[in-house]
């Protein structure tokens, strides 16, 4: 019999498809992360340079846009997916922590497909979506969801992309090479990647991928678990001296009696 408690345990296949299945059922017009995204999402909470709460946190999943749950969704429904989302991020944290590595929840995407083509319903936005996304490769198109969800952990929470740390930016582009080049500068900062850190294979893309979350981690770390340190504004005051209440009494028999 396991002595595991439950919070603390990673989910399962089947929890993870169950996951997936309950986001799926977010009420319209939101759009909710698949798991995927969620994970990706999850792992960019985690390495921010402060600690995020559930309740600030949690929101964010359920529309990529930043729409807001109506109050009158099913309190059963929501609670599985908090009690589902929260041990993902425990076991996520904890791997990080004690072992420095995690297992990225990727879908599995035939690196074969052809992507697929414009419509002729698209409009321009759509069809130059297509287009970029036919030009990405075959693994930047799989961990393009995972990448996709830690970027909106980035948008929603944007501590970390705003440090001042070059090892910081250059984590983030080793993950952000896996997103559509869309700029001139983001397409050459792609080709310089893909020239000097070439990816043999999708096992050699997610080794770098958990590597580079790793890294954001403990470049990040000292910055989450400080602790602010509250700082006198004004001289001590002595027990012997007048309270700076004004009372004409000493701080020992006034407001220092406390």
């Amino acid at each position: 019999m396991s002595t595991t408690a439950p919070s603390s345990r990673d989910l399962s296949d089947a929890e993870f498809a169950e996951l997936d299945e309950l986001l799926a059922t977010t009420p319209d017009p939101l759009e909710a992360l698949d798991a995927s995204m969620l994970d990706g999402y999850l792992c960019g909470v985690l390495v921010q340079p402060r600690l995020i709460e559930i309740d600030e946190w949690l929101p964010n999943i359920f529309d990529y846009d930043g729409g807001v749950l109506p109050d009158e969704v099913d309190p059963v429904w929501l609670a599985r997916i908090r009690e589902l989302v929260e041990r993902r991020h425990t076991a996520l944290n904890r791997a990080m922590v004690e072992d420095g590595w995690f297992d990225p929840v990727v879908l599995d995407l035939d690196e074969n497909a052809t992507p697929e083509a414009p419509s002729p319903d698209d409009d321009a936005e759509q069809a130059q979506a297509r287009a970029t996304f036919a030009e990405m490769s075959p693994i930047s198109r799989t961990l393009m969801p995972w990448v996709a969800g830690f970027q909106h952990a980035c948008l929603c929470f944007p501590e970390l992309a705003d440090m001042p740390d070059d090892a910081v930016m250059a984590a983030l582009a080793r993950l952000y090479r896996h997103l559509p080049a869309e700029t001139p500068q983001e397409k050459e900062i792609v080709a310089t990647l893909d020239r000097e850190h070439p990816l043999k294979d999708l096992d050699d893309a997610i080794e770098e991928l958990v590597v580079t979350v790793a890294d954001l981690c403990d470049l990040t770390q000292e910055h989450r678990y400080r602790v602010e340190t509250l700082k006198r504004e004004g001289p001590k005051v002595g027990r012997n001296d007048p309270c700076p209440c004004g009372s004409g009494r000493k701080y020992k028999v006034c407001h220092g009696s406390n």
